[in-house]
């Protein structure tokens, strides 16, 4: 569904993200990894045409079942943005409004997209019992839930949206491990359920190695591995991916033990 080639995003010169050749399928999970300024974020705004309001300078080409996405006005990516791709960030209370009450903010989303009355009311509730929240959420403020109800308020957008592509950026670093294991599930329902399409970015290749497809390896704005994560997982080619594996704690190995 998506194509990445030839990308390069530049402020003023310096070269912040540089992907020559990413693919992600429909229904497929890729896992994009690497240590924090490692331009996964930057990739993923790309992918939404975000980087150009930052101030970026854009090359390459990103596709969407072959439409070229660079260079779409902003009226096209308004349509595009929540409908075709959604995106959950790294903290989603910080994204929300704090004006608005989750149900109106609901009913905003929807309704920028043509969705309204009964269809929207109708939609809200499947969304909300698809990620196992309560409808009582909806008359809250982005304040008054947990970082994790958050977090499942901004993938139920997505559903209701029938979004075929969710970008989600480091969707589960905030969370404790409890919640962090209730998104990563839920997100694995999300595809089997819906066939949506993710790239999922993470420093932690342990939540990678439990729900991606495919692992793309970033470092210092470059991709520097990337294969089915099994592969990269269990038998990396770069040093730099080895150590990225090395780093992963496990229980009985270090001082502990």
């Amino acid at each position: 569904m998506i194509e990445v080639r030839e990308l390069e995003v530049a402020f003023d010169g310096r070269v912040v993200a540089r992907v020559e050749s990413l693919d992600l399928n429909a229904g497929e999970i890729v896992g994009l990894a690497g240590e924090s300024g490692s331009g996964k974020s930057m990739t993923a705004l790309a992918i939404l045409g975000l980087t150009r309001s930052l101030g970026a300078d854009v090359r390459g080409s990103i596709t969407l079942d072959g439409e070229e996405l660079l260079g779409l006005g902003d009226a096209e990516w308004r349509a595009l943005r929540g409908r075709r791709i959604a995106m959950v960030m790294q903290s989603p209370r910080g994204s929300l409004n704090p004006t608005l009450k989750l149900g109106k903010y609901f009913e905003r989303t929807l309704a920028l997209h043509g969705v309204e009355g009964t269809e929207a009311d109708a939609r809200i509730r499947t969304a909300l019992a698809d990620v196992s929240l309560d409808e009582v959420l909806l008359g809250r403020y982005p304040h008054q839930v947990s970082g994790g109800q958050a977090q499942r308020f901004a993938i139920a957008l997505a559903v209701a949206l029938r979004a075929e592509v969710l970008l989600a950026d480091e969707p589960t670093s905030a969370l404790d491990v409890t919640v962090q294991a209730q998104v990563v599930e839920l997100l694995a329902r999300l595809r089997e359920e819906h066939g949506t399409a993710m790239l999922f970015i993470s420093h932690d290749l342990a939540v990678i190695g439990r729900l991606a497809d495919r692992v793309v390896v970033m470092r210092d704005g470059a991709v520097v591995e990337q294969g089915p994560a099994q592969q990269v997982l269990t038998a990396p080619e770069a040093d730099y991916t080895k150590a990225l594996i090395d780093a992963v704690p496990v229980i009985g190995r270090g001082r502990l033990a």
